[in-house]
């Protein structure tokens, strides 16, 4: 029986790349974002419009049973906290977090029906390490650590629940800070491997969270070419 996946998030960037990478390994995919027409021309993966920051989630979209939902959206706002708007913060947290929220509460029911549900969500190494000028952010994807924390417990034994916190990635959300050469390779060069990753890269972690990791529930996944953990001296 083939999988049901939501990806939330899925014309571009992490999840285009995981919507395609699902397909490939027989999964039947439902994919939500704003601009749906141009996410992956696969044939076994459908397209919905939703705007997470203004619209109703589209419960009509849901298979009776879901394998699997990831939730993609996100933000790179960075900015001097003095200068940070009420606004900017709210937006942030209406992204990030509570886009999140509407999806899993009206997934919910759809995942119990399965025997194998797994929920994956994206934060950032931020959370886990101090930048400057990462306020509006990290403080948005630490409550999405949070709330996966909360449901992991909440919802097991019956639904994995895990984040992938990455480092900067080659993504279109990420092109203003990888416009030219000399900013990839500065970009690079922050991280102990000395490269930054790509978004087929993180789309196999997503991948394997939803599938294959069958034991992985609770846990931040940090995928970050070692940047939050090693210190080369």
């Amino acid at each position: 029986m083939a999988n049901n996946s939501l990806i939330i998030g899925g014309s571009s960037g992490i999840g285009a790349a995981l919507v395609a990478s699902l397909v490939e390994h027989g999964h039947r995919v439902t994919h939500l974002s704003r601009e749906p027409e141009k996410g992956p021309d696969v044939v076994a993966a459908r397209g919905v419009r939703w705007d997470a920051l203004s619209e109703p989630f589209p419960r009509d979209c849901l298979p009776e049973r879901l394998d699997g939902l990831v939730y993609c959206p996100g933000s790179i706002r960075l900015k001097p906290f003095a200068r940070l708007r009420e606004q900017e913060l709210r937006d942030d947290f209406e992204l990030n977090l509570m886009g999140a929220v509407r999806a899993l509460q009206a997934s919910h029911e759809a995942l119990k029906r399965s025997d194998q549900a797994s929920v994956v969500l994206f934060s950032t190494v931020a959370v886990g390490t101090g930048m400057p000028f990462h306020a509006s952010v990290a403080a948005a994807k630490g409550a999405v650590e949070g709330l996966m924390r909360s449901l992991a417990a909440e919802w097991a034994p019956a639904i994995r629940v895990n984040v992938i916190a990455p480092t900067i990635t080659d993504t279109p959300l990420a092109s203003r800070l990888l416009s030219t050469e000399d900013k990839q390779q500065a970009a690079a060069e922050r991280h102990p491997l000395k490269r930054i990753g790509s978004a087929k890269e993180l789309a196999e972690v997503a991948r394997w969270l939803l599938t294959d990791a069958s034991l992985v529930t609770g846990q931040v996944v940090r995928v970050d070419a070692g940047l939050s953990s090693l210190r080369m001296l």
